[in-house]
Formats: structure tokens, C-alpha cells, sequence
């Protein structure tokens, strides 16, 4: 949960995935500069990847993007978001909330 909270939004992938490729390019086309962790690049990635599969409960352990600190989910629920007009309007929030604490700070 730390590492998730290191950004507004992180990622966690595998270099060899290609959904984590997508994701994390949804988010750059977006403007986000997202923290992407390539856990087969992590001494401790194996680690990370059990911790993500328990808290996703079932599905591909990556991509896994949070946002704000919270977990969003994996592709689909990000795709879903996305589709639907949900996810910019969270990434604004997020990024208004940053800017604030920035400005009292």
C-alpha cells in the first residue's frame, strides 16, 4: 500500500504484458504521468504480485492501477471506467486534491 500511495497513480505491471502496456498507455494518452512498477524488474516483485492477486481476490494479478492511493482495479474495471465518463472525472478529483495539498503545504 505504500508503494501505491507514491503517486496519484501507479501501475503495476510486467514488462512482457501486453494489457499492462495498454493500460499504462491509456494513462499517458490521458496526461498522466503514472508511476508504473514493473514487478518482473523488482527484486521483491513476486512479493508484490502475491499482495496484489490477495487484494484483487481473483483475475490476472497485473495490470493493477491505483488511484488517490485506493486500488481501482485491473483492466477490465479500468477499460469499464473509462468507457463509461468515470475515470477522467476521478483523475481530476485526484488531481485537484494534489494541487490543494500542494498549495497549503
Amino acid at each position: 500500500m505504500k508503494l501505491a500511495s507514491e503517486r496519484a497513480v501507479v501501475i503495476f505491471t510486467l514488462s512482457s504484458c501486453c494489457m499492462c502496456h495498454t493500460v499504462a498507455r491509456l494513462f499517458c494518452d490521458l496526461g498522466v504521468n503514472a508511476l508504473v512498477r514493473e514487478l518482473d524488474q523488482d527484486p521483491r516483485g513476486k512479493e508484490m504480485e502475491r499482495a496484489l492477486l490477495k487484494m484483487l481476490g481473483k483475475g490476472p494479478s497485473v495490470p493493477v492501477v491505483f488511484i488517490g492511493g485506493k486500488l481501482v482495479g485491473g483492466t477490465n474495471r479500468v477499460m469499464s471506467m473509462h468507457l463509461s465518463g468515470e475515470l477522467v472525472p476521478m483523475l481530476r478529483n485526484i488531481f485537484v486534491k494534489e494541487c490543494q495539498v500542494y498549495a497549503f503545504s
